[in-house]
């Protein structure tokens, strides 16, 4: 999926793109695919808006590779959740500081955001979300076997957090 993702952001406007490729129409179905991958929760997420928001694919990639596990395996914010916010940040974010009313705007979409995501899952916190205890995990990635994605709700969060860009910023 990296590779096609990446392919067809290098080229064309984004009517193009998902006219010529009508599978990355479904922004949910991109996220998981990209998560089903390998890639943590937050890279999955900010990867498939990577385009809509003329960013190249390496660089959402890196950019969210510190997010996964809710920041480094730490199991604060939920990636998929940080990943929600940087979209609304890159698609209407602000850049003056002095500007209080679009901060304000700003700050009224990302608690919009994480109000959608707590009803559909429960909360933001990663640990939270899959019920641990534990405040911090060890940095190791657990291997993505069948048994990983059985027990962890990761999958259905990845998709629940597009379904919320797609349905609050109509992206």
């Amino acid at each position: 999926m990296f590779d096609e993702v990446n392919d067809i952001c290098a080229t064309g406007t984004v009517a193009e793109r998902i006219e010529e490729h009508p599978k990355l129409k479904n922004n949910p179905e991109v996220a998981v695919a990209l998560f089903k991958e390998g890639y943590n929760c937050s890279q999955a997420v900010l990867a498939t808006y990577c385009c809509e928001l003329g960013m190249d694919m390496e660089t959402a990639l890196r950019l969210t590779s510190s997010f996964g596990g809710g920041i480094g395996r730490l199991r604060e914010v939920c990636g998929a959740a940080s990943s929600m916010f940087m979209v609304a940040g890159l698609k209407h974010g602000y850049i003056d500081p002095k500007d209080r009313e679009l901060k304000q705007k700003h700050y009224e979409l990302v608690q919009k955001l994480a109000q959608r995501f707590k009803e559909k899952n429960g909360s933001i916190i990663c640990r939270e979300l899959l019920g641990l205890n534990n405040h911090q995990d060890q940095p190791k990635p657990e291997e993505r076997t069948e048994a990983y994605y059985k027990k962890r709700p990761c999958v259905e969060i990845v998709r629940s957090a597009a379904e919320i860009i797609d349905e609050v910023m109509g992206i």
